[in-house]
Order: structure tokens, then sequence, then C-alpha cells
């Protein structure tokens, strides 16, 4: 055994070894389901023993050889499985391959057939590492409920029946795809946490760009895995100065950006330059293009607020997302006037219907062009469908100061 390494460094150590090691025994045993539940069993017991043991000379094939005897003392359980069971011992459990199968894992976990929910779910759990008990409280549910999401996404893998193999050429794009989307939704709800009493949940995020980092390891001449974690990382250094000391949100245009991380700036806007020109720009990468801009700016009033709007209204003609209108909109109100603003959200009621945000930039926007009793109404609105505690306190907040002005 070598020293004892610091628990933060065996954390890392585990969440990087976890979709090897499930490769490796998927590879060798062929059950996805059962191999992903003794794949957890054999990280538990390393995050107990590691940190005072030591961390083994190969730590992987330590991992492997756990798992592949976790899994054949179940399989001996289970009587209806001696055949399998006389394969596995066959085996030998030490093996490990220097094969990375992390890529492999990943497209297994956000396959298309799985609801953004159960694949979020298990991506964390089978690429991250995560417990089903730390998955839930990031996701601020039971974790009863979140390991029945994890079960229905094993059972739809196995039922699948989808082999352990690369996809082909003609297939990956579409998988990459997936697995960009994926990640995507789980730094989302790491910035600006969907429900709760907290604004931001900085593990999600954390995870979300280390999984990103390593799909741009993997796949480091797809534009679009460049583009995702360039957006990351440029929209995460800023997460110092979203709220205040009381944890109270402060929108973008009055935070201190002293406070924002520029060395997460620095190497976002490197891996963005080092992106262009690897195939069509795609919806990531202006996105990323956009959190540049905004992050260059030293002063709110130094935003270029004309490149930004043309770069939004690149990113609406490419995916057709009416949230894109909604940001495209503000856009349009700081580079030219509140009134155009206004203009642009005419036509997405219907689709945003129930919104929160449509409220809340319609409120701004009318805000700004002086209509002080429509911005009130909107933001109370807004306030009574926004499900994330901070942002309805804020924008409840709003809605008091223009009333009171109005006085």
């Amino acid at each position: 055994m070598a020293r004892a390494e610091p628990q933060l460094g065996v954390e890392d150590l585990l969440r990087e070894e976890a979709p090897q090691v499930l490769g490796a025994l998927v590879r060798r045993y062929g059950d996805f389901s059962a191999a992903e539940d003794a794949v957890q069993e054999a990280l538990l017991a390393a995050s107990i023993n590691w940190p005072d043991e030591g961390v083994p000379d190969n730590p992987r094939a330590w991992l492997v050889q756990a798992a592949s005897r976790r899994l054949i003392d179940q399989w001996r359980s289970e009587r209806s499985r001696r055949d399998r069971e006389i394969l596995a011992a066959d085996q030998t459990p030490g093996e490990a391959s220097d094969q990375d199968d992390s890529l492999l894992v990943l497209f297994m976990c956000c396959h298309p057939a799985l609801t953004p929910a159960s694949a979020i779910a298990l991506t964390l759990r089978a690429v991250g590492g995560l417990t089903t008990a730390e998955i839930a409280s990031a996701f601020l549910v039971s974790e009863a409920t979140m390991g029945q999401r994890i079960a229905r996404a094993k059972q739809s893998i196995q039922a699948s029946g989808v082999p352990f193999l690369m996809p082909t050429p003609e297939e990956q794009p579409a998988r990459v795809r997936s697995v960009l989307r994926v990640l995507y939704l789980i730094f989302n709800e790491g910035y600006a946490r969907s429900t709760g009493p907290e604004l931001q949940g900085a593990e999600l995020s954390r995870e979300a760009i280390r999984l990103a980092r390593m799909l741009h390891r993997l796949l480091p001449d797809d534009g679009e895995a460049a583009g995702l974690l360039a957006l990351m990382l440029l929209v995460d250094a800023r997460s110092p100065a979203r709220t205040d000391r009381d944890g109270e949100l402060i929108p973008l245009a009055d935070q201190d950006r002293t406070l924002w991380d520029e060395k997460l700036i620095a190497e976002g806007i490197a891996v963005l330059d080092a992106s262009i020109g690897k195939g069509t720009p795609g919806e990531y990468q202006l996105q990323a293009a956009i959190a540049a801009v905004h992050d260059r700016a030293r002063h709110a009033d130094e935003t270029d607020w004309s490149q930004i709007l043309a770069l939004y209204g690149l990113l609406e003609q490419l995916t057709g997302n009416p949230v894109v209108r909604l940001n495209r909109a503000v856009a349009a109100a700081m580079a030219e006037s509140p009134s155009a603003g206004l203009e642009l959200l005419r036509g997405v009621d219907e689709q945003l219907s129930g919104h929160y945000r449509l409220d809340a930039v319609r409120a701004h926007l009318l805000e700004m062009d002086g209509d002080l009793e429509g911005a009130r109404e909107h933001y109370r609105t807004a306030a009574e469908n926004a499900t994330n505690l901070v942002e309805r306190r804020y924008l409840t907040t709003r809605a008091a100061l223009l009333a009171h002005s109005a006085r």
C-alpha cells in the first residue's frame, strides 16, 4: 500500500476510476445493472478504507477485484444464475484493463432512450461515482425516489439490449449530442437550482465541469464538446458574485466583477478560441461566445450588447428555442431600446405560458421603458410562479420597490 492521501484526493481518484471499473465489469460479465451496483459497493469500501490504509499501488485493479467479488457473491446467492456464476468464476478478478471506457460508459448512461431525469441520475452515479444519497441530496428529493429513478434507468438499458460497444460513426454524433445535453442539464441545475432555498448547487456545477473536461479530453476535435466546457467555465466564474452574504440574488449588472474567477475566465476563453474552426459553430459554442463577451467586460456598462444581440440571433436561428428569444429580447433592449426588446417578446406567450422567466423578463423591460405599474404586475406574477425561493424573494422585492416608488 502507498501512503494515505488526503480525503479529497481519494474522492477525486474514485470519481476518475468509477467509469473505468464499470466498463471493465460490463465487458467481463455483460450485466450493466448488476455491475453498476457492485461498483458502487466497491467505491464505498474504498472511500472507507483508503484514507486510513492508504491508496493501493494499482487502484483500478483493487476496485475491479472488489467489485468482481461482490458480483460473484451476489450471483452465488441466486440459484437461477448458477451458470453465470461459473462463467464469472473462470475470470481473474484482479485483471484491470488500461482501456479508457469513460466515453463508452457516458454513451450508455446518456442513451437517447432514457428520460433526461434518468440519464442525469445514472450519469452522476455510474460516471460521477456519487452515491444515491448524494445525488438525492443534490436534487432535493428522497433517497428512495432517486433510487427508483436510477433503477428504472438501468432496467431501460438492460431491456433495450444495447451492446456495450462504441456507437458506429453514423450513430456517434447523435449519441454525443445526448451526452452534451445531459451534462448541460446537470450544470444548469447546479448554477441555478430549479427548486429549494438556495440559488446555486456548487457540487452539481463542479461535477458537470469535471465530466465536461473528461469529455473534451476524450473528444479533443469536437467543437461542441469544447464549447460546452468553455460555457461552463465562463459562467461558473461568476458564481462568487451571484449572491450576497445572506444568499440573496445579485443581478449580473450589479455584481462585483472583481469577485469573478479570472483563472476560469482565462481557461474558458482559451478553450473557446481553440475550438474555432472545428466544424460549424453549434449552440454550446455560441452560448460560450455570449458568456465570453459578458466576462470580458470589466464593468457592466462596457458590455458589447450589439455583439451579444447578434449572437443570440444566430442561436435562435439554430435552436428555435423560445427561452433564447427571452435572452435576445433583453439584449435588444440593451443594444437598441426597451420597446425593441418588448416587441421580440410577442409570440412567445403560448410557448412559455406559465413560465416565470417570461414574466420576469417582461417586467424588467417594462421597468426600463418606464411602465412601472405594468412592471410591478409582471414581477408579482413571476414571483408566484418561481419555484426557487431565492429568485422568488428577489422578484417579490422588485415588485415591492416599484409599489413604494409609485406612492
